[in-house]
């Protein structure tokens, strides 16, 4: 995992994942994020698509005008955001609430390498309440 801290765009994975959000005009490239995680059920979540789908809740917080802050790895999140001002459906949020509390759940890669950071479960509490609100 090429993580350098606990925020949802502070991995590799994430960074590229948001390189081809820039590709897209919808919001098919977050739905694809979540759709992996669902499909996962009860199997084993790989980190990989579990950071993809925290990256693309945290641009539903964007979106929704409750952003993290803006630092060099999330400024294509802002511009982003700013040349496509849609409003995810409250069904997509939900879906992302969904799998954000999958990704923190049993089994799951990335909770086994984030388990003891409080750091990591205090970001997750707060992309929670920044989509929830």
């Amino acid at each position: 995992m090429g993580a350098w801290d606990a925020t949802s765009f502070g991995n590799d994975t994430a960074n590229d994942w948001a390189y081809d959000l820039e590709e897209c005009d919808d919001l098919s490239h977050i739905e694809s994020a979540f759709q992996k995680v669902i499909d996962v059920e009860g199997d084993y979540l790989d980190s990989n698509e579990a950071e993809k789908a925290i990256a693309a809740a945290e641009v539903l917080a964007w979106l929704r005008g409750r952003p993290s802050p803006v630092d060099a790895y999330t400024e294509k999140i802002e511009a982003w955001v700013a040349a496509h001002p849609l409003q995810p459906s409250s069904a997509l949020i939900a879906e992302a609430l969904s799998v954000l509390d999958r990704i923190q759940r049993p089994p799951s890669e990335l909770l086994e390498l984030w388990d003891d950071s409080a750091d990591w479960k205090d970001a997750m509490a707060d992309l929670r309440l920044r989509l929830a609100s």
